[in-house]
């Protein structure tokens, strides 16, 4: 790609960018949210069209106007909110639009698929019913629709952000099989060791321009990253020492039902006093999302009591518990953070839009709306083409995090459940957002932070209470533990335990 320019509205996505990927390589894009590099992407893609520049693939000029012509040229996408319909199985997502005539052979296909799925290690079962598989299971279906359709141009953009450590790892291990088989694979991602890991090259972007290439094996992880957001960054979270004052939650033997109607969360019982950060530890799938639903109200505590403030909430609404002091980072941002066609403006007063100054008599005040809004946008670093007017749906994914996280602090909320805060953003933007998590501490919040980042749990967290199949294992102080004992916690063995 030979010096590619796109603009929109009020922005400049990508000013004259030049990324040259070889045969067989996996080439890493970093850059912080809203650099261009998704935006890159999707004019390879054929999802966007470059308003000047040259492609080139295997050294001839090539025209992208559509999707269908990248998958002609053998390029595929996994894309950051993957594209699948959940109530189809896995072989008639892959096959889908690639069917052919009026009839199909879903066997032939199904066979294929297997066959496929072996050759690269991916393990997954062509009858299986896309809703009833997980998040890294879908992915790889993402990963086949590429193969069946005889891609050997991989995109990935950033594919881990919803993935566990241990699909993380599977996955850099299929990059590295498809890579020794030929495959050229883009991997769009903030994650410096997962670069360090698998990647030769690595085109580093910041704001619309190219910054530099570098060799990912003679550059240290504290260059890229600086390298990426332009002044030097802290992985490290500097903080004081805590100082707990009353109980704001208390959990007393709570259980909660899945989805599959099954206890999710069984008899779970956790305090989170004030000024104090509580890290709940646990692989994805042990509980997390049924203990954070019932604490929000968005789903039925079966048993138990949840109290707040020192009143039980258990019954109340959603609108009831928001109006009490909780705010909420969710886990999905465009399922449960955002409204993606609604505007910045009425996102970010979503809960607040009936209280003064927002609206008096029913009516809305729409400056104050902007004006909170704009503020938001200005101290979190939101970056969007249309200000405070921009559709949520149209921002980067980072941004959209930063948005929810912007609107959740600025809320002041009493007790802020933080589920994946950081996921997608940046080093310079993780490095912002803890530290604001932790002045919130300071200033005497609540905060229960639901992490699958080990490394994020440690750096933030006073105590860590680590949760396995819905019951809680045990509350160890942070500073008197490490990530070994609270692995073999997450494995569901107690102190004293044999592994």
């Amino acid at each position: 790609m030979l010096d590619i320019w796109k603009e929109f509205p009020g922005i400049i996505a990508n000013g004259g960018i030049t990324l040259q990927v070889e045969e067989g390589e996996i080439h890493a894009i970093l850059g912080e949210n809203g650099a261009g590099k998704s935006t890159l992407m999707s004019i390879l893609f054929g999802l966007y069209h470059a308003d000047k520049g040259i492609i080139k693939v295997r050294g001839k000029e090539v025209s992208m106007k559509s999707p269908n012509d990248a998958f002609d040229l053998g390029i595929g996408m996994v894309h950051q909110h993957f594209q699948l319909v959940h109530n189809f199985t896995v072989a008639e997502n892959i096959i889908m639009g690639k069917e052919g005539g009026f009839v199909y052979d879903i066997k032939k296909a199904s066979k294929k698929i297997k066959e496929i799925s072996e050759r690269y290690g991916l393990s997954i079962e062509p009858d299986m019913v896309i809703e009833d598989i997980t998040v890294g299971m879908q992915q790889r279906v993402e990963i086949l629709k590429m193969l069946y359709r005889d891609a050997d141009i991989l995109i990935f953009d950033e594919p881990t952000a919803v993935l566990t450590p241990q699909e993380i790892d599977e996955l850099m291990q299929i990059m590295r099989n498809l890579a020794a088989e030929g495959k050229s694979i883009i991997l769009i991602t903030h994650k410096l060791d997962e670069i360090k890991a698998v990647a030769k090259h690595c085109t580093i972007i910041r704001r619309g321009k190219l910054i530099d290439v570098v060799d990912v094996d003679k550059a240290s992880v504290s260059e890229m990253a600086a390298a990426m957001v332009g002044r030097p960054v802290s992985f490290k979270v500097d903080k004081a020492p805590s100082h707990p004052g009353k109980p704001i939650l208390e959990i007393e033997n709570l259980s909660v039902m899945n989805s599959k109607k099954v206890l999710g969360v069984k008899n779970f019982s956790l305090t989170v006093h004030g000024g104090e950060i509580i890290g709940l530890a646990g692989v994805d799938g042990n509980g997390q999302t049924e203990l954070v639903e019932a604490i929000t109200g968005l789903r039925k505590a079966e048993s138990g009591i949840i109290k707040f403030n020192g009143k039980d909430i258990t019954s109340l609404s959603i609108a009831e518990r928001n109006a009490m002091g909780l705010g909420h980072i969710p886990e999905d941002r465009q399922k449960r953070g955002l409204i993606l066609n609604a505007p910045l403006t009425s996102n970010m007063v979503i809960k607040k839009f009936t209280e003064e100054p927002f609206s008096k008599h029913g009516l809305l005040n729409y400056p104050a709306i902007m004006s909170y809004t704009e503020d938001i946008i200005k101290k979190f670093d939101v970056r969007s083409g249309e200000g405070a007017e921009s559709l949520a749906g149209k921002l980067s994914g980072g941004n959209q995090q930063k948005a929810i996280i912007g609107r959740e602090i600025t809320a002041d909320p009493d007790l802020l459940i933080a589920v994946q805060p950081t996921r997608g953003l940046d080093v310079g933007a993780i490095e912002y957002i803890h530290k604001q998590l932790v002045e919130e501490r300071d200033r005497g919040k609540a905060i229960l932070l639901v992490s699958f980042e080990l490394d994020e749990i440690f750096n933030l967290s006073d105590k860590i209470a680590v949760i396995s199949g819905g019951e809680l294992i045990d509350i160890v102080d942070t500073s008197s533990t490490d990530e070994h004992a609270v692995g073999l916690m997450m494995a569901g063995i107690r102190k004293g335990e044999e592994a």
